[in-house]
This record gives C-alpha cells, sequence and structure tokens, in this order.
C-alpha cells in the first residue's frame, strides 16, 4: 500500500483535486437518484389514489376468474384500468383474490405464502407501500377497508420508476467518469503548469547537493528562476535564491581563507627549512669540538640536535601537506608496490625490535601506477604508527592483495586498539592519541593525515577498524 501512494506534490495535488471532483459528483448523483426515486413514486401514489380501489372492488363477491377466460362476463373490471394493475381482496388476513391486469384481460396471480405475508402485512391506510411480489415483481400497493369488512388492495408496478432510476445512474455515472476523466488530465496539467517555478528549485537544489562542498572553490549552479513574489512558490524560490547568495559568499571567503592559510603554510615551511637546518648544523658542529665540555653543555646540545631534527621533519611534512592541498600534481610512473612493502617492513624490524612483524604477499609482484617516494612515505608512517603506538610484544602484520585493477594494503596490529573518540579524526592534522608517546619519539600527529593526503592523490582511499585487541588500516590503490 505504501508503494501506491503519490510521492510527489502534484500526484498530491491531482489526487487531491479528483478526489474532492468524485466526492462532489457522487453526492449530486446520489441526491438526483435520491430525488428522482422519491418524485416518481410519489406519482405512482398519485396515479393509484386516482384510480382507488375499483379494480379490487371488482374482485369482490366474484369467483375467480379462469386463466386465459376471455369472457367478458366472466372477466374482472377492467375497464380504465391500466396494465400492469394489480388488485388483491383479503377477509380476515388471508388472500381470497388476486389478479393482475394484462393487455389480453384479468388473469389470475398464482401467490405463493411469502406473497401473501406480505400482502397481509400492508397496513389499510389508504397511503402507498412497496411491496415485492416473488410472481410478479416489486409493486407499490394501498390498502383500503372494503364494505364488507375486507381488505382491498390495488396496486402499481415500481418497474418504471425502477427503470427510471437505473437510467439516470447510468448516464450520471458516465457523465461523471467522462468529468473525472477529463478533470484528471486537466488538473494534472494545471498543477504541473503551476509548480513549474517549484520544480526549477528543486532541480537546482538538486544540482547543489551533488556538488563537493567541504573543500576547494565550489561554482553554485545558476539560479532558480523566480516567479510572482506574492505566491507561496514565488516566495520559495526567492528565499532558495537568496540562501544560494549567502552560501556562495561564504564558501568564497572560506577559500580565500584556505588559499591564505595554505600559501602561508607553504612560505612558513619554506622559510623555516633554512634556519632549522642551520640550528641542526651549529649543535652537531659544537658537539664535534675537540675540548671537554661540561655535561649540561653536552645534554643541551644533545637535545637541540634532537628538537632540531624533529622540527625539520614536522616542517617538511607541512610543507608536503601545503603541496599536496595546493594540487601539485605528483610523479606517475609504475612503482614495484611489493618491493616498497618489503624494504618498508625490513626497516621497521630494524627499528622495532621489540615488536612481531609479519608479511603476507601474493606470489606474483604488484605493480601500481604512482609516486615511489611518497607511496613509501605511506607505508613508513602506517608501520611507525604501529611501533609507536602499541607496547613491545605486538603483533603487527602486513598483507597486500590485488585483485588486477586495485592493490588492497591491510596494516593489522592486537594492540589496544584507538579510542573510539579519536577515531572520527585520527586522519586529521596534529591528532594524537597519548597513550605511550612520548614528545621525544613520538611524532607531530602528522603521520597519518599524510597518508589520507597521499592516498587521495593517486584517487585512492583509507579507512580504519580499530578496537581492543585489533587495528586494522586499509589502504586501496587502483590501477594494479
Amino acid at each position: 500500500m505504501r508503494s501506491l501512494r503519490p510521492h510527489t506534490l502534484r500526484a498530491r495535488l491531482t489526487l487531491g483535486l479528483l478526489v474532492l471532483l468524485a466526492v462532489s459528483c457522487a453526492a449530486v448523483g446520489l441526491a438526483a437518484v435520491v430525488e428522482l426515486n422519491g418524485f416518481l413514486t410519489s406519482r405512482l401514489d398519485e396515479q393509484l389514489t386516482e384510480a382507488g380501489n375499483r379494480f379490487a372492488v371488482s374482485l369482490e363477491h366474484k369467483e375467480e376468474p379462469k386463466k386465459d377466460d376471455h369472457d367478458g362476463d366472466e372477466r374482472a373490471d377492467t375497464r380504465r384500468q391500466a396494465t400492469g394493475t394489480f388488485g388483491a381482496r383479503l377477509v380476515d388476513g388471508t388472500v381470497t383474490n388476486a389478479a393482475v391486469v394484462r393487455p389480453t384481460g384479468t388473469l389470475n396471480v398464482g401467490l405463493t405464502a411469502a406473497d401473501r405475508r406480505r400482502l397481509a402485512a400492508v397496513p389499510a391506510d389508504g397511503r402507498g407501500h412497496s411491496v415485492g411480489l416473488s410472481s410478479l415483481d416489486d409493486y407499490r400497493v394501498i390498502a383500503t377497508r372494503g364494505l364488507d369488512g375486507d381488505v382491498l388492495i390495488t396496486g402499481m408496478p415500481l418497474e418504471p420508476v425502477e427503470a427510471a432510476v437505473h437510467r439516470l445512474e447510468l448516464v450520471a455515472g458516465i457523465v461523471f467518469g467522462a468529468a473525472l476523466t477529463a478533470a484528471g488530465v486537466a488538473g494534472a496539467l494545471w498543477v504541473r503548469w503551476s509548480l513549474r517555478p517549484l520544480s526549477r528549485v528543486a532541480a537546482t537544489a538538486t544540482r547543489v547537493s551533488e556538488l563537493p562542498l567541504a573543500s576547494g572553490e565550489v561554482a553554485l549552479p545558476p539560479r532558480a528562476p523566480e516567479s510572482d513574489p506574492r505566491g507561496e512558490v514565488g516566495r520559495v524560490a526567492g528565499a532558495f535564491n537568496r540562501m544560494l547568495g549567502h552560501v556562495e559568499d561564504a564558501l568564497t571567503k572560506r577559500h580565500a581563507s584556505e588559499e591564505r592559510l595554505r600559501s602561508f603554510a607553504a612560505d612558513a615551511s619554506h622559510e623555516l627549512r633554512t634556519p632549522v637546518a642551520s640550528v641542526r648544523g651549529h649543535a652537531e658542529l659544537a658537539l664535534l669540538h675537540p675540548g671537554p665540555l661540561p655535561p649540561e653543555i653536552t645534554r643541551a646540545l644533545q637535545r637541540i640536535a634532537a628538537e632540531s631534527t624533529r622540527m625539520g621533519a614536522m616542517v617538511d611534512d607541512l610543507l608536503l601537506l601545503a603541496r599536496l592541498d595546493a594540487g601539485r600534481p605528483l610523479e606517475r610512473a609504475p612503482v614495484d608496490f611489493t618491493r616498497l612493502v618489503l624494504d618498508a617492513l625490513t626497516d621497521a624490524r630494524a627499528t622495532g625490535s621489540g615488536h612481531r612483524w609479519e608479511l603476507d604477499l601474493p606470489e606474483d609482484p604488484v605493480t601500481v601506477t604512482g609516486d615511489a617516494h611518497r607511496l613509501q612515505q605511506v607505508l613508513a608512517n602506517l608501520l611507525s604508527n604501529a611501533r609507536l603506538h602499541t607496547p613491545a610484544g605486538t603483533k603487527v602484520t602486513v598483507t597486500l592483495e590485488t585483485d588486477g585493477t586495485t592493490a588492497s594494503l591491510k596494516v593489522h596490529d592486537d594492540g589496544p586498539g584507538i579510542p573510539e573518540d579519536i577515531q572520527p579524526g585520527v586522519f586529521e592534522r596534529f591528532t594524537r592519541a597519548d597513550r605511550s608517546t612520548k614528545a621525544e619519539t613520538g611524532g607531530a600527529g602528522l603521520g597519518l593525515s599524510i597518508v589520507a593526503a597521499v592516498v587521495e592523490a593517486h584517487g585512492g582511499s583509507v579507512t580504519l577498524e580499530s578496537g581492543p585487541g585489533s587495528t586494522t588500516f586499509t589502504v586501496r590503490i587502483g590501477d594494479a
């Protein structure tokens, strides 16, 4: 039933119009049928009153006429009686005589027991009553008292009345059906024409909903045509266009702000590379001094060198992200992904000897199209993330698969997992899970954001599934 309900406003308006029109036609038709039936029945009652009980009186004190007997002496008086007139005489509630006028004369009527009971139940009040006689048809009868205390019933058939009423019902059904059909077609066209501005607004809204509004420069579609502002549809179109104007202004300002921030990050990162490298170089040069140095000075120089090295890596990461945000193309060349995975796992085993590292590779080498250096950075960041954020003894499994068109890399560990409140923003910049990470060994929260940016620049995707005892990063890259 739910699928049969109209879903569009146009369909609902058209259906509502047809329902209202159908109810109105049904009410008019019912009133006409009832009025015509009452009018014809009252006219039939008037005819019965004018005819009186002459035909029924002619049956009084006579023997029952023989069927098909056309003798004038043995036939009841049928003068001035319409064909089909029914007459009956009842004595003490029992029908003694019953006949009907035919074109050939008066004929006896064989009444059933049910017919006799119906006739006996007619009150002798001189008013019309409808009676159904199985041997004849539906009749309109009037019962009056005779001179001998008997009851005389005179009736006329209701068939002409019923025929006229049925004729009216047929004509009304045909006319109202045609009217409903014409009104449905005309109403659908009228509603469609009236709602054209709203359809244009819906089409524009659909195009806007399909635009990527999260980032970058967005070109909104042309505004919806506005109609008469005095109508509801015109007001909706005007308000929608004003809303699109506000959205476009906000997106333009956001894009300009992003561009300024991206330019600042790129410029700052580029400018910081030289002084950071200089600081690190001077610290390392001071540590190479041949003369004795106080332990405090040696420790300070070592910390300066370590932090400058860490700051240099952070600056390089920020510069990479700024370049990726700016849409700078990466190198596109065939890359032996299997070899990159083997090298990355070898480096991870060397730096994370306290972890258990396992590798699952397909028999044939997997080749993808992309930037080998950036893909190697993706692998290094994922394995480093698994090493830094899990305790010693954690098992890390690297699985590489391909279906011929897409390479799938999975890095799974059985560590404590990533907290649920961090998972939605795990690929955002400067997101850190401070479980066991220390400033000396941990990063700045840019590793996974670089993974996501590089993979997206290759037209791929990266996802996370994490829970206690199971964390899996899945990287998919096409053109395998």
